[in-house]
């Protein structure tokens, strides 16, 4: 049986690679063609494109999302949802939920990812029960990291409870790049003997260099889908290039039946628009870094310490910082390194170091992970460090339940205050605002101006900010 693949070029694929930038306008003449490959499906909406947009591009997600259902009528259009955190990084109640699926769902969205930083199924109980409500193809993912909790059937009994909740498939989701080729096996074939008979998805970036040999082994255990970008938009910190997976599966049981020849003319036309971006070509970003294997990070998040740690002039502290990092993810409850636990986990690490004593200083990310409010950790958080962040009633912070259930309703709350600033225009609209109000007010006011547009390209070359997997940082270019 042939294997199906999902590419990630018109999501993912730019995220990662070209600072989530790319405009609308350089999507339309490759839409149509992608659309007669036959994938499983394009990913081509939320993670950090949502924000991006608006922010960087003067772009309105929800338009781009219309535009693009236009140009894909045979492929399912797919979107990456942060579970109760939709596309941004703090909890929403339920009702922006279910309204978040519903306008996905009308405007074009056939299949949902949902995934949670810390894998607590709490958190993803509605976001599928929305996306099951308004027809939409429910796709339950799990985080990927490696620690003494995340065993291989850590990761099937999740597996088996995600298929109990209504998913129509499940994912593997590595974000950085991480898994060894007998890990994937190993889950793949735990998943399969545990008589899971949805269809398995592995997600994973090239970060390790590992990436396309772990592609290898989970076809051999029966993997059914996997993730890959357009050649100009693969490797580095993106997914294996599309092609060369084709090429390489034709003529075996996992042949996918894709036309090479048009996926080359593909090709071409995205080297182009990959050539027009050249300003955001950052070579770090494009070949693999093994160093996320010894340390655990993934590129962004290492980034983003150097960055913290260049404005505090105290660079020299990198050595301690990066042996603080795994004691402190340890003392947390060994949290995959996903937003917003990538950037939870190091700020951590960098005050413990840089304020002489440990826990002497803490975030207040750090205090709201540790009262539970981003959900149940994988594995209990060390006691010493509850006892030191807030004392010995440490025990009467923590919140055991579902964080949403804390939320007020706060839909029509939204709707009422845009309403009387005359800035409605349409339902989309009150998403938009509930979701990033800063952003949103000065997008409907017409205060952002676009950083460029497609036919300024190419431009010369800038500092820029860049977002891999949910990490913001900074990318200084000579």
């Amino acid at each position: 049986m042939g294997i199906k693949l999902h590419d990630q070029t018109l999501r993912d694929g730019h995220q990662s690679l070209l600072a989530t930038r790319l405009r609308t306008e350089d999507m339309l003449e490759v839409a149509p063609m992608m659309d007669e490959v036959g994938f499983f499906s394009v990913e081509v909406w939320g993670g950090a494109t949502f924000d991006a947009a608006m922010r960087y591009l003067n772009e309105d997600p929800w338009e781009r999302l219309l535009i693009l259902r236009e140009k894909f009528t045979k492929t399912p259009l797919q979107m990456l949802l942060r579970a109760m955190n939709l596309v941004a990084y703090r909890n929403f109640p339920d009702d922006v939920v279910y309204e978040f699926v519903r306008l996905s769902k009308k405007d074009g969205i056939d299949n949902f990812r949902i995934f949670d930083a810390l894998n607590d199924l709490r958190n993803l109980e509605v976001p599928i029960k929305a996306v099951k409500k308004y027809g939409g193809h429910a796709q339950g993912a799990l985080s990927y990291t490696e620690s003494p909790v995340h065993t291989v059937q850590y990761y099937v009994e999740n597996f088996k409870k995600l298929a109990d909740m209504g998913c129509d498939s499940l994912a593997i989701k590595d974000m950085a790049g991480i898994i060894s080729p007998t890990r994937a096996r190993e889950i793949v074939e735990g998943v399969k003997a545990a008589g899971i008979t949805l269809p398995l998805e592995l997600h994973s970036h090239c970060g390790s260099g590992m990436t396309e040999m772990a592609y290898m082994e989970a076809l051999h255990a029966g993997i059914d889908i996997l993730d890959t970008s357009m050649s100009p938009f693969a490797n580095g910190v993106s997914q294996p290039p599309t092609e060369s997976m084709v090429a390489a599966l034709q003529g075996t049981q996992w042949d996918t039946g894709y036309d090479l020849k048009l996926l080359m003319r593909i090709r071409e036309k995205l080297q182009v628009i990959w050539n027009k971006y050249s300003h955001l070509h950052e070579e770090s970003l494009l070949r693999p870094d093994p160093g996320v294997l010894e340390y655990k990070i993934p590129g962004g998040m290492m980034s983003n310490m150097l960055s913290q740690l260049r404005s505090m002039n105290a660079l020299d502290k990198l050595p301690e910082i990066l042996k603080e990092v795994p004691v402190v993810w340890n003392e947390f409850g060994y949290p995959p390194l996903v937003t917003p636990m990538s950037q939870i986990v190091g700020s951590q690490a960098v005050a413990n170091v840089i304020g002489g004593e440990r826990y002497k200083i803490v975030p207040k990310e750090s205090k709201d992970y540790l009262k539970g409010m981003y959900g149940k950790p994988p594995a209990p958080i060390d006691e010493d460090v509850l006892k030191k962040v807030f004392g010995p009633s440490w025990k009467e912070q923590i919140v055991t339940v579902r964080p949403a259930d804390l939320l007020e309703p706060e839909l029509d709350k939204r709707r009422e205050e845009l309403k009387k600033m005359g800035l409605m225009k349409k339902e989309e609209d009150v998403l938009t605002y509930t979701i990033f109000p800063e952003i949103a007010l000065r997008f409907f006011k017409g205060e952002i101006q676009p950083e460029f547009t497609s036919k300024d390209l190419p431009l010369k070359k800038k500092a820029f900010d860049v977002e891999v997997e949910g990490i913001n940082y900074k990318v200084r270019l000579n």
